[in-house]
């Protein structure tokens, strides 16, 4: 297969390239540039190729000879680029073969100094004189360039075991990142703080580094260490129990659950135990402020179970003014505490010297966002106040499907009612949706009151009666997938009168 004017190696050139851009163009749209350059580059080798053979009459042979194997010769160079990336780069990937990017950049190398040799033996070069001349140069290129040699060999290594991926997350000395780039001479990271780290590949290859997270696996992780110290006078029991159940329970964002958080008593320090919160990252990217929620949930967990987090003995020795400012932080308080009371309807008939004792009896609760604060069916003989925050009621229907958000509540708002005054299980589970502040009050906090006061049942259960008839409504309207209507149940509501006489004794 021959072409006027053009070198015998010419045409099988021009079928090859066409074969290898069939194959590449649209798999590698991305390298369109760099495969539009080494086009052009075949274009002028062919030209080159072209005017020797137009010229043949007119120049010296020796010089049009030159200038042939120079055409060829680049022409053979574009042909074995353009064959190693449909090979490397869109052939194996489709057969599910994969090679590291540093092997086939050597390979196609390879091709190009085979090529090379070939077309100089064609040319009629003495291989013993060259490889004399080489042999020489190959050892000062050599000695000159070891740290050069190292990070391709580093390189190379790295991809052929398989003991660095791209996606693996590394940490190296105070360096911490995942793995974007492995080239030739260098391995880039970008941190947590989104800064491209370049790491030498010799670097790599002479030192240890740690492999945080390996995404071959099926979900990577990272464990997580939270320290915190509370009171001696605090059972060890206690304070594993609320957390873990807090943690375990909470819909807490890039926390992974298998393995399970544990909760460790560490070591002893002056007044004071010093426990470790350990958990798993699904993701290890968020670290810190995946970090930064589990310690709103480990405080908010504490808070409720009234254990706060301790600190140094030390002597203190207090100005005249800290009991008048304890004396102000306490009246602040309880006087919020009074305006969180008057804006529900449940206590309204209560006298003012009522609501002051019923303010007094109130205890702190806070939760973090994604805390369980009641679960659907528990029986619990006190209710919340929410004083900031918001929340979500879910009710799980009986016959198992999914649950449905019943409601949402925020600040003013009150559930657990039902429970308080009847002991009543718990109709629906109630979730943080933000991080809320709320306040708690028992049967024993109000009972003495009711006793006081038998009458208060009664306006009460008419209070309770129009919560019921609305949960009942909200139920019905989710079970028959219609708006919630508002016709009752008398059954239930009429009895809820009886059933606060009875739970409070009356």
């Amino acid at each position: 297969m021959t072409l006027p004017f053009l070198s015998p190696e010419a045409p099988y050139a021009i079928l090859l390239m066409l074969v290898g851009a069939a194959l590449i163009l649209r798999p590698l749209q991305a390298w369109r540039r760099s495969l539009m350059n080494t086009g052009v580059f075949f274009a002028a080798c062919l030209m080159g190729d072209l005017l020797a053979g137009l010229l043949a009459d007119q120049v010296q042979p020796a010089a049009l000879r030159w200038l042939r194997e120079m055409a060829v010769f680049g022409e053979g160079l574009a042909v074995i680029r353009y064959l190693g990336l449909a090979l490397f780069n869109v052939v194996l990937p489709r057969m599910r073969v994969h090679i590291s990017g540093i092997l086939a950049d050597i390979l196609v190398i390879i091709g190009y100094v085979a090529w090379a040799f070939l077309r100089l033996n064609l040319a009629g070069v003495e291989f013993s004189h060259l490889f004399a001349t080489s042999a020489v140069l190959t050892a000062v290129v050599a000695i000159s360039m070891q740290d050069t040699l190292g990070n391709l060999l580093g390189g190379l290594a790295l991809q052929m075991d398989n003991s660095l991926e791209i996606g693996d997350w590394i940490q190296m000395g105070d360096v911490a990142g995942r793995v974007s780039d492995i080239q030739w001479r260098y391995t880039a990271i970008v941190t947590r703080s989104g800064e491209r780290v370049v790491i030498p590949n010799s670097h790599l290859m002479k030192n240890r580094y740690a492999v945080i997270c390996n995404k071959r696996q099926a979900v990577p992780q990272q464990r997580r260490i939270i320290a915190f110290n509370v009171d001696l006078s605090v059972p060890p029991a206690r304070i594993t129990t609320a957390v873990l159940q807090d943690i375990q329970t909470a819909r807490v964002p890039n926390v992974s659950l298998d393995p399970q958080p544990q909760c460790l008593l560490m070591d002893f320090g002056p007044g004071f135990a010093r426990y470790q919160l350990r958990y798993w990252l699904i993701d290890p990217g968020p670290d810190e402020i995946t970090d930064s929620d589990v310690r709103h949930h480990v405080l908010a967990a504490l808070q409720r179970e009234g254990i706060r987090l301790a600190v140094s003995d030390q002597t203190i020795h207090l100005v005249q003014e800290g009991e008048a400012h304890r004396g102000e932080v306490r009246a602040r308080e309880l006087n919020r505490r009074l305006q969180a009371i008057a804006q529900i309807d449940l206590f309204s008939r209560l006298s003012e010297a009522e609501q002051l004792e019923l303010a007094g009896r109130l205890v702190n609760a806070p939760f973090a966002r994604g805390d369980i604060v009641t679960r659907q069916g528990a029986i619990a003989h006190w209710l919340y106040i929410i004083v900031s925050g918001e929340a979500e009621a879910w009710w799980q229907p009986p016959d198992g499907s999914p649950q449905r958000l019943l409601e949402k509540r925020g600040p003013g708002s009150v559930f657990g009612e039902l429970g308080l005054m009847t002991g009543a299980p718990r109709r629906a589970t109630v979730i943080a949706t933000t991080d809320m502040e709320a306040y708690r009050l028992d049967k024993a906090g109000f009972e003495h009151i009711i006793r006081a006061r038998p009458e208060l049942a009664e306006g009460i259960s008419a209070i309770l009666e129009a919560r019921l008839e609305h949960f009942q409504a909200l139920e019905r309207g989710h079970a028959e997938g219609k708006p919630a209507s508002h016709s009752t149940q008398g059954s239930d509501v009429a009895a809820l009168g009886k059933k606060i006489r009875e739970f409070f004794g009356l």
